[in-house]
This record gives structure tokens, C-alpha cells and sequence, in this order.
């Protein structure tokens, strides 16, 4: 769902409304059934009072009136426990659409948004923040209702009782609703503060359990304990300051209240000794007064929710603003597209800003089908850019990049990155059992299958000897393993995807030349059947490589295989003999 096409969040919550509007629309007649019958027990006490009064004692009309008065109870009981089962369940279903949307649109977002954002703060968002959204659409409803209706009905039949009395109940309204404005702006802010605050501790909270190893090295236990404590006694405080300002507002309601009901009863008092009210008209009015106070109370209350609630929609429509910047627009809907594997690229020149520095300049090379390529060069010299604009992690301008002769913006992107396997330079693992790591990109992958890409990866003999084997659960980010295990698991994955295009990026950094050589033979056979692009930092993970491109300041200086990029004596060279010279030193 796009979302964008919404300018406020009232828009925004308004759609998901509509998508329930039959629930809503039942909730809310069961919310005046309820309310119609629970204003018909006044009445009936004070019918009652005044029969008594004028009759006499009879059991006959004295039971009559209890049956009465506790069946409308009972079946205004009945309306109520629907209308709370109909709207506080409608607002767990849009809670759910509305982190559903959330998860969805934070998957589409560039990677440049996560560069600037802390993850703990987007996990606030999509806690703590969804949960206080979902009281506007639950219970703020339900009792906005409950009061709208019960004032609607109740006054008229208070104004029939006694104008006079309305009248005087009336003049502290507008007193009441002033409070509740002041109050509610107060609690909007604070309490907007306060998630903002909470975003910091979250975040804090996941760096810190994620480092966890560097603080334990650095033996920064105490330290980042006590920073905690710090961000800890700071979020206490200013929850502190917004239960100040709720513990002066409802007792300032219940006073307002409290002292509309002494003035009712003083001048209902004189009405009723001076005989123009009767003792069962002034019970009825009572009752109907003692029925508006939750009503009056519940303002306070919807206020606080609407404005807690109002606070977090903010800061969730800030995240669902931002547009995704790499979609399928322009792509045919519903079209299909199975890669061959014909990479090109068209005089490339790439910056990650407008104004930032040209990354990778005029880059053109065609890269065709079963093609071993390699890209080798200095730190920041554009490899990792250059094969990333391959699946669109980020976008070139239109035109450069093309797949099997389409511009790659026209392929959709499911397609695209169906056909790619990418082994990214830093391997990230879920805390999973070791073989749905491996199967992550095909769920329906055989444990035979799990088997054989783990071979392949030169995998297989460290898997035999972990104690569960493949269902052997991995920590956090795959702490278990070791950098050269996580890599070859993350070379595993790629390969059980079948792809037609193999992407490995820095993919052995972590082992040794010998384990290196090793996966490198065996993925041999693979990759002849599929176009790969290879980068690395080290001559012998490229030397065997159909084509070599050397990359310097963001431009392709020397291309060609091994032997041909020795014979020319250049950068190639000078790696190739700084990198000799550093393993016969490691061998002293």
C-alpha cells in the first residue's frame, strides 16, 4: 500500500478506518444500544420512587419495577461487552495492518536511510509508538462515542425533567473544556518528548548488546552501565513530569465535577421542597448526572490517549513519508523476466549525493554470459559500489547499467534480484539453526541440497563437527562462527539460489590462502555456469578469473587476465609483487 499518497496522519488513519468501516459500524450501534438502554434505569428508578410515593408499598409494582430495571441493565450489558469486543478487536486488526505496513515499507527503503538512522529508534517506532496509535482507533473511539451519545441522549432528558437544573449543570462546561484543552496540548508535548527519549534508550540498549564483545574487551561494563542508569533516570523524569501534569488534571476534573454535582443538589434541593420538582424527578435527574460523570471523566481520559497517540502518529508518518528510492516504477505490472546473465556498463559515472565526490567515473565494460570477472584495487577505489549497482542496492543514473541489453530499471525488481546470489562483504547471519541460514534465500531447499552448496563452500567439514550439525543455532549475527565460517555460510547461501549472476564481495577475506584455494577450485564448476563478478584484495583470489579489472580513483586503469596484467608492469603488478613479498615475510 503506498501510503505517501496520504498527506496527514488523519488521512492515513482514516483509510485504515474505512478498510473496517463495517465493524466500526456495528460497534458503534451496539454502543448506542447499550447507551439508550442504560439511560432507561433513571428514568424507571424515579418512576418507581414516585408510584411508591403516591400508591403506597406494593410488592407487585415494586417487583415489576426491579425486573424491569435489571432486565434493561442486563441487556445494556449485553451491548456494551459487544461494542468492546467489536472496536477494541477492530483496533487490533488495524494495529496489525498498520505494522504490517510499517515492517513493509522500512524492507523498501534505500540503504542510505539505515546509514542515518539508529535501529533502536526505528524499533521504538514500531513498538512502543504502534502501540499508543492503536488507542486513538480503540479505545479513544469507544468512549469518544459513549460520551458523544450519552450527552445526546441524557440532556434532553434532563432538560425535560428541569430546564432550570440543565441550565445550572451547563455553566460549568465550558470551564471543564478549557481544562481539558490546557491539559491536552501539555500531555501532546510531553509525551512527544518523552517517545523521542525512549527511541535514545532503545537504541542505546541494541548498540550496546550488539558491541557487547567490544565493551567486554574494553572492559567498559561499568561505564556503559552507568550511561545507561544516566539515559535510564532522564526517561523516569520526564515520565515523572507528564504523571505531575495527569495527577493535577483528573483530580482538577473530579473537583469541576464534584462541584457541579453539591450546586445541582442545593438548588434541585429548593425545587423539590418548594414542590416543582418530584421526589422521583429529582432521583432521575441525580442518576442521569451520576451518568454523565464518566462521560465527563472519560474527556480527560480520550484526551490524554488522543494526544499521546497524535504525538507517536508523527513520528511514524516520518518514516512512512520517506520514499522508497529504488521501486519498480516503470515497470510493466505483472511482467516476468529471467536473467541470462549479460552485464554492461555504459560510460558509468556514479556519486552517492549531488554534491558528493564522483565515486566511479566512466566506467564501460560488457560482461558476457558464464564471464568470470574480477575487480581488484586499492581501498576505495569504487568495487564495492560498482557491483552493487548490479541487484540496485543503489541506483545509477538510467542508461548506464544495463541487464541482457534492457535497461535495468525496466526489470522488475524481484526478477532481478531472483537471478542474482550476492555474498556481501560484511556476512550477516540471522539466529537460526545453520541450515535455514543456508536456505534462506530458498525455504524449499532439501536438506540434501543444504549438503551439497555447504560442500561447495568448503563448509561441510566444520558442520560435522559442531554438536547439532546442521540444526546447530546460531547467536546473534552468527556469533558461533568464526569471520571464514560465517563467509562460506554466506557463500552457501548464494550458491543454493541457482543464480545466473554470482556476485562475491570480498567473499574469502577472512580465510586463509589454502581454505581459500580450496573453495575457490570448487566453486570453479559453479561459476562457469553462471556470470560472476568477483572482488577481492588479494592476487590469488583473482588470478584465475577470465577477466581482471583493476580499479583506481573510480575508473577501470588496466583490464585483462593474470598473465596479461603482469606483462604490463603496472598497479596489478606492483600488488601482486607487494602481496609476495608480504607472504614470504609472514613465512620467516
Amino acid at each position: 500500500m503506498n501510503t505517501n499518497r496520504f498527506s496527514t496522519g488523519r488521512e492515513w488513519l482514516l483509510f485504515y478506518l474505512w478498510r473496517y468501516r463495517g465493524q466500526l459500524t456495528a460497534g458503534t450501534l451496539f454502543v448506542v444500544a447499550s447507551v439508550s438502554f442504560g439511560v432507561m434505569v433513571p428514568t424507571l428508578v424515579g418512576q418507581a420512587i414516585d408510584e411508591l410515593r403516591l400508591s403506597g408499598l406494593s410488592y407487585g409494582r415494586l417487583g415489576r419495577s426491579v425486573v424491569l430495571i435489571v432486565g434493561t441493565s442486563l441487556i445494556s450489558g449485553l451491548f456494551l461487552f459487544l461494542q468492546r469486543r467489536m472496536l477494541i478487536n477492530m483496533s487490533r486488526y488495524i494495529e496489525f495492518d498498520l505494522r504490517q505496513d510499517f515492517y513493509g515499507h522500512l524492507q523498501r527503503l534505500p540503504l542510505e536511510f539505515y546509514q542515518n538512522r539508529r535501529i533502536g529508534d526505528l524499533m521504538a517506532r514500531a513498538t512502543n509508538d504502534l502501540g499508543a496509535v492503536r488507542q486513538i482507533v480503540g479505545p479513544a473511539i469507544m468512549y469518544s462515542e459513549q460520551t458523544l451519545i450519552r450527552v445526546l441522549i441524557i440532556l434532553p432528558l434532563m432538560f425535560r425533567i428541569s430546564v432550570r437544573l440543565t441550565l445550572v449543570l451547563l455553566l460549568t462546561m465550558p470551564l471543564l473544556s478549557l481544562t481539558v484543552r490546557y491539559f491536552g496540548d501539555q500531555i501532546h508535548v510531553r509525551f512527544e518528548k518523552i517517545q523521542e527519549f525512549f527511541s535514545d534508550i532503545t537504541a542505546r540498549a541494541q548498540e550496546n548488546l550488539t558491541g557487547v564483545r567490544v565493551i567486554r574487551a574494553y572492559s567498559r561494563e561499568k561505564v556503559e552501565q552507568q550511561a545507561f542508569a544516566k539515559l535510564n533516570q532522564q526517561y523516569v523524569d520526564r515520565n515523572l513530569n507528564l504523571v505531575k501534569l495527569s495527577a493535577v488534571f483528573y483530580p482538577l476534573m473530579q473537583f469541576l465535577i464534584g462541584a457541579g454535582f453539591a450546586v445541582i443538589l442545593l438548588v434541585g434541593g429548593r425545587e423539590t421542597a418548594a414542590g416543582r420538582m418530584s421526589i422521583g424527578d429529582f432521583t432521575a435527574f441525580n442518576l442521569y448526572l451520576e451518568q454523565l460523570i464518566w462521560p465527563l471523566i472519560a474527556m480527560g481520559f480520550v484526551t490524554n490517549l488522543v494526544q499521546r497517540g497524535t504525538a507517536s502518529l508523527k513520528r511514524i508518518q516520518e518514516v512512512m513519508d520517506v520514499e522508497p528510492a529504488i521501486s519498480d516504477v516503470g515497470v510493466v505490472a505483472g511482467e516476468t523476466a529471467e536473467l541470462k546473465g549479460r552485464i554492461e556498463f555504459h560510460h558509468l559515472s556514479f556519486r552517492y549525493t549531488p554534491d558528493g565526490p564522483l565515486v566511479l567515473d566512466d566506467v564501460d565494460l560488457t560482461i558476457e554470459p558464464g564471464q568470470t570477472v574480477a575487480f581488484i584495487g586499492r581501498t576505495g577505489s569504487g568495487k564495492s559500489t560498482l557491483i552493487s549497482l548490479v541487484p540496485r542496492l543503489i541506483d545509477a543514473e538510467p542508461g548506464m547499467v544495463l541487464i541482457d541489453g534492457r535497461p535495468i530499471r525496466e526489470i522488475p525488481l524481484a526478477a532481478l534480484r531472483g537471478g542474482i546470489g550476492f555474498v556481501q562483504q560484511e556476512t550477516f547471519l540471522f539466529s537460526d539453526t545453520l541450515e535455514a541460514n543456508i536456505a534462506f534465500g530458498r525455504e524449499t531447499a532439501s536438506r540434501e541440497e543444504v549438503e551439497e552448496v555447504a560442500e561447495i563452500a568448503g563448509l561441510a567439514d566444520d558442520i560435522r563437527d559442531f554438536p547439532q550439525h546442521y540444526e546447530t543455532v546460531l547467536g546473534e549475527r552468527g556469533i558461533t562462527l568464526s569471520g571464514g565460517q560465517k563467509q562460506r555460510t554466506a557463500i552457501a547461501r548464494a550458491v543454493l539460489r541457482h543464480p545466473k549472476i554470482l556476485i562475491l564481495d570480498d567473499a574469502l577475506s577472512a580465510v586463509d590462502t589454502y581454505t581459500e584455494e580450496k573453495i575457490l577450485s570448487q566453486l570453479r564448476g559453479v561459476m562457469r555456469e553462471r556470470t560472476t563478478l568477483l572482488v577481492a584484495h588479494r592476487i590469488s583470489t583473482v588470478q584465475h578469473a577470465d577477466l581482471i579489472c583493476v580499479l583506481d580513483h573510480g575508473r577501470i586503469v588496466e583490464r585483462g587476465t593474470h598473465a596479461e596484467l603482469i606483462a604490463l608492469n603496472g598497479i596489478y603488478t606492483d600488488l601482486s609483487e607487494r602481496q609476495m613479498l608480504e607472504a614470504e615475510l609472514a613465512a620467516i
